[in-house]
């Protein structure tokens, strides 16, 4: 399940995305209009400043801007940088692999299986949908 904090850096990121390449946007300005708290906010930031995802540029006119363009950037990668694995049990992760204690044989450990096509099937949605993408959908309004 995708965190609060997942979702939050997910709504920055979008809004980010919405402004012109390159400007900064004030963090105030995010907290304020995605309605996230901003000192959650600030240490979200900070995470995907660390990542590479954005840069920060300090006084005034300063804020947060996408480190490259929205189309560069893969929902997916956003994810785990925030949240960790998309895989909802450890032994069905591919970057954070780990045997479950409880399992006797996970060859043929029915959770895992159904566990490690949930993960398949997020990673192929996440990895292939830009924050390009993402960021247009949220201006569309579905009817």
């Amino acid at each position: 399940m995708l965190t609060k904090k997942g979702k939050y850096g997910l709504k920055a990121m979008v809004h980010l995305a919405s402004a012109e390449f390159g400007q900064p946007v004030p963090v105030l300005e995010i907290a304020e209009q995605q309605r996230i708290p901003k000192k959650f906010l600030d240490g979200i930031l900070s995470e995907l400043r660390n990542a590479g995802f954005v840069h920060s540029k300090m006084g005034k006119g300063g804020g947060y801007l996408l480190a490259r363009p929205a189309r560069e950037i893969m929902v997916g990668d956003i994810v785990r940088t925030i949240d960790g694995p998309l895989a909802p049990v450890p032994c069905a992760s591919k970057t954070r692999y780990r045997r479950c204690d409880d399992c006797l044989d996970e060859d043929v450990c029915a959770v895992r299986k159904v566990m490690q096509n949930a993960q398949r099937a997020l990673s192929e949605v996440l990895d292939n949908c830009s924050l390009e993408r993402m960021s247009n959908n949220a201006r569309t309004k579905t009817v």
